[in-house]
């Protein structure tokens, strides 16, 4: 089963959006982690509370992580750190540009959120497919 690491620089909201969807619509079809290069104390209390209102609370089995922290992994999906984002080895890399809703409106929270959603489905069958 492929590994995919979903990595920004803080490892706080997309990131982990992004490992909290893979872990339920990539179940049995790839492991799902996120890591960055920042430790911060917790997951970003927005996102936490906009990903609850779809039925998933990320603070059960997630945390903030360092690139360290997780096993070797064979895709990379960066969240759209430009410049900063950090490296990590792998077979497959891309970035998905997506802007960081910290500190914006719930529906700024809401469009990142069903976004990333869009883009594990479609990971997904990029994977089922062999197309990765």
């Amino acid at each position: 089963m492929k590994k995919v690491a979903f990595v920004c620089v803080h490892n706080s909201c997309r990131s982990q959006m992004a490992e909290a969807f893979g872990k339920v619509l990539g179940l049995n079809v790839f492991e799902s982690y996120s890591a960055g290069t920042e430790q911060r104390e917790m997951i970003n209390q927005d996102a936490v509370r906009i990903m609850k209102e779809i039925g998933m609370d990320m603070e059960l089995t997630q945390r903030p992580k360092l690139l360290e922290e997780i096993p070797e992994v064979d895709i990379v999906i960066t969240m759209g750190c430009n410049v900063n984002c950090p490296h990590l080895p792998c077979s497959h890399r891309e970035d998905w540009g997506l802007e960081d809703p910290s500190g914006k409106s719930d529906e700024a929270f809401r469009e990142t959120r069903d976004m990333i959603k869009a883009k594990v489905e479609e990971l997904v069958r990029r994977i089922q497919n062999h197309d990765l």
